[in-house]
């Protein structure tokens, strides 16, 4: 059993990992913005409620977990989206590195992998230029905060260029920079699948500083 501290436990895909964790019989202390979203009730849980802006919070939060895993999104509704991306990110990589906790896995965009050589998926043309200045937001945490950080033991997984509610297989691709495509060149993943293969990182590592993805 680990003892994880998942923040942005309430959202879309939080709540997944949220519900694969808890049925693998790990302790979980969720970080939410609002603990009432949390209808869940286990043992193991316990919801706390964080403003993950301020670094020494999120210290606080986490001194004592075995693993940090951040699902944390400001909302794509949000009109803030990529100042609080670009502002709580470093933010909450800071609280961990406080914490003293060693293990921190990051819900990544799909963004930054590349879609042929030299070519990232946002640049490619085929997101929508609504959600670009937001993916791009998260790309460029990864790209010129976290990649560079040494102290911790940090992982950021990226999911398939569409993640959607499906089915829980178990059975999936995992790759380490480059969108993975289906046969007929698809690129997806259900929310519940990719919560499997984030707690199976939790469960037994594999991949440390470095990005990995995920994809059928």
């Amino acid at each position: 059993m680990k003892e994880i501290v998942l923040i942005g436990a309430s959202g879309f895909v939080g709540s997944a990992i949220l519900k694969e964790a808890l049925s693998r019989g790990h302790k979980v202390k969720a970080v939410v913005r609002n603990p009432g979203k949390i209808t869940l009730k286990n043992q193991n849980l316990t919801v706390e409620k964080g403003d993950v802006s301020s670094s020494e919070l999120v210290s606080k939060l986490c001194k004592g977990a075995d693993t940090v895993i951040s699902a944390y999104n400001p909302g794509w509704t949000n009109p803030e989206i990529v100042s609080e991306t670009l502002k709580n990110y470093p933010a909450i990589l800071e609280g961990v590195k406080k914490s003293g906790v060693k293990r921190f896995l990051v819900v990544g965009g799909a963004g930054s992998l590349f879609v042929s050589p030299g070519l990232r998926l946002m640049d490619s043309g085929v997101i929508p230029e609504a959600y670009l200045p937001s993916v791009r937001a998260l790309a460029s945490f990864y790209l010129e905060n976290l990649s560079s950080e040494k102290n911790l033991d940090w992982v950021f997984f990226s999911p398939a260029g569409t993640i959607a509610p499906g089915e829980r297989t178990g059975i999936f691709r995992l790759g380490k920079d480059d969108l993975i495509k289906d046969s007929e060149g698809n690129s997806g993943i259900s929310v519940e699948d990719y919560a499997v293969a984030m707690i199976n990182e939790v469960e037994k590592p594999v991949h440390h500083r470095e990005r990995f993805t995920i994809g059928y």
